[in-house]
């Protein structure tokens, strides 16, 4: 009789731990932007819920734990009034970045089910209409429209392959995409989209949007260097020691750099590699999952030194 009573008092703390926990992660969802980490740990909080779903068939004493779990997995995601997807609202819950820009929910798209779920909320950049500056604020309304219709091409087409998926009934899918300012200054500004596409495996992508506040020109990584200038080789270079730095430091760490497979090393990025300006002006390179290490490393950036573009930046 004790060991019963000690078995249940066990089990209900059990149930206790995990519904703090998942409600601590819904707390971090309800935020208006999550950080890549944030958005890996939900995922797998997700699939250790519903793996406890599954499992209350088997265990019977696990039953109230893997019902907690699905109550409170469920109930992760607030479904808002435009849950179809057909309705776009502007929704100003992100706060103002910069003097120039600012960035505001445009699509909230959430969809929860047993085996399918999305959770992707679209940024929209906007531009103050108010600046003296003629030629400066086109420029900005130019450049903002511009990659607007970009992000909204991109999560139009996740939307449009998630649906068609749920309607085939194609199994277990989940996607995720949320936005990040990385850096706003008074020179530029840059905006981060995160992407995350699962079904079984999950892969991650990123895409980065710089704009030139002195301008409102997007920028692209040849506008930073003085025209002329070999800006790839020592970028390269660095990213390369870079990468046997890390890899020497942990074992755990692995890129494609001394491969035996000599077509999978990598050897040097391009004018199109993505990247973005820091708060501190360096320039980072963003590489998505599987371009220059295994998948399980994820997506990976390599922040390149002042000194080592010293002399070619504009």
């Amino acid at each position: 009789m004790a060991d019963k009573i000690n078995g249940m008092e066990k089990r209900e703390e059990q149930e206790d731990l995990l519904q703090e926990k998942l409600q601590k992660l819904r707390a971090v969802y309800e935020k208006p932007q999550m950080t890549e980490v944030q958005i890996t740990q939900l995922h797998n909080h997700i699939r250790e819920a519903k793996r406890m779903e599954q499992c209350k068939g088997k265990q019977t004493n696990g039953f109230k734990i893997a019902a907690a779990a699905a109550v409170v997995a469920a109930g992760l995601f607030i479904i808002l009034p435009n849950t179809s997807g057909t309705i776009a609202h502007a929704m100003e819950q992100i706060p103002i970045i910069g003097s120039l820009v600012k960035v505001v929910t445009f699509r909230d798209y959430e969809y929860e089910g047993d085996r399918n779920m999305a959770d992707i909320e679209v940024p929209e950049i906007k531009a103050d209409g108010t600046l003296p500056d003629t030629a400066l604020q086109e420029n900005l309304d130019r450049t903002t429209a511009e990659i607007n219709a970009e992000i909204q091409k991109i999560t139009d087409g996740l939307i449009a392959e998630f649906e068609k998926n749920l309607k085939d009934e194609m199994g277990y899918q989940d996607i995720v995409v949320k936005s990040e300012v990385l850096a706003t200054t008074s020179d530029y500004f840059t905006l981060k989209l995160i992407c995350y596409q699962g079904a079984g495996s999950g892969y991650q992508w990123n895409y980065f949007y710089t704009i030139d506040l002195k301008t409102g020109e997007r920028l692209q990584l040849k506008d930073i260097f003085k025209e002329g200038t070999d800006y790839i080789t020592p970028i390269s270079d660095d990213i390369k020691r870079q990468m046997q730095a890390r890899m020497d430091a942990d074992e755990n760490v692995y890129y494609w750099l001394n491969d035996e497979i000599e077509e999978w090393n990598f050897q040097s990025i391009t004018d199109e590699t993505s990247f973005y300006l820091n708060e501190n002006g360096n320039v980072v390179i963003g590489f998505n999952e599987g371009d220059v290490a295994p998948m399980y490393m994820g997506t990976v950036e390599f922040e390149i030194p002042a000194e080592v573009l010293e002399g070619i930046r504009k």
